[in-house]
């Protein structure tokens, strides 16, 4: 465990007001813990930075502008979505005799594994795992050596030994394995028609039903009118 001194200033400026800290460089924060009284903080920027761009845990000796002085982790960062500056953090304040919990980095060693070199393919499962402890046995990282690990075969939370901290993840959850390289089916070749050749056309069958109809109307004749009867004159009346 790694422990870092920061000197932030308590500040009076809350809500809507915290905008004016952001233009002049300075992040608002906050102090809280478990019985503890929450604490609004301001931090420069720049000093901030270094906590939530690492990967290693570090516990803070937190000094403030009034002469006290707290143990404390960085829990939390809230950044702005479009300029992916900090607009807020959160201290969580320790007390030595309690367990806390907490995600601590994975990190891999023993270069590059065997399976690899014989043509697998390294795969991080996990780059973050949950652990319990008293603050005094926060780890900065847990190592994982792949260096033995061969292809088909990985390293699971079962495995993690840690003195003094207990791991909360499931333990038969992957942190990292070694797999296969992946397999590119060739494309089946379909055999073109020889040069010079036309395609053939396609057959057109007629639809029966039509062609049933079309004949039975010609084969039908249209009777012929009947002629009308001639008129017999009426005799002359003399």
């Amino acid at each position: 465990m790694s422990e870092i001194t920061l000197s932030a200033e308590i500040r009076t400026e809350t809500g809507k007001k915290a905008k004016s800290l952001r233009r002049d460089g300075k992040i608002p924060g906050i102090y809280y813990g478990h019985g503890m009284k929450n604490i609004p903080l301001t931090l420069p920027e720049q000093t901030l930075k270094p906590l939530y761009s690492t990967t290693a845990t570090h516990v803070i000796n937190l000094k403030l502008s009034d002469g006290s002085s707290h143990i404390c982790i960085l829990r939390d960062v809230q950044f702005d979505p479009v300029t992916e500056r900090p607009v807020h953090f959160d201290l969580f304040g320790l007390n030595e005799n309690e367990k806390l919990a907490i995600e601590v980095p994975v990190k891999l060693t023993g270069g590059i594994p065997k399976g690899v070199r014989d043509g697998g393919i390294l795969q991080q499962v996990m780059h973050r795992v949950e652990v319990s402890c008293l603050p005094k046995f926060i780890p900065d990282h847990v190592e994982v050596n792949v260096e033995t690990l061969e292809i088909n075969h990985s390293i699971h939370v079962r495995d993690l030994a840690i003195p003094n901290v207990t791991i909360m993840a499931n333990e038969n959850n992957t942190v990292v394995a070694v797999v296969p390289p992946a397999v590119v089916k060739e494309a089946e070749v379909v055999a073109a028609a020889p040069t010079g050749e036309a395609p053939a056309e396609p057959e057109v069958i007629a639809k029966g039903k039509k062609a049933e109809e079309g004949a039975e109307e010609a084969a039908v004749e249209k009777p012929e009118k009947a002629e009308k009867p001639e008129k017999k004159e009426k005799p002359e009346k003399k």
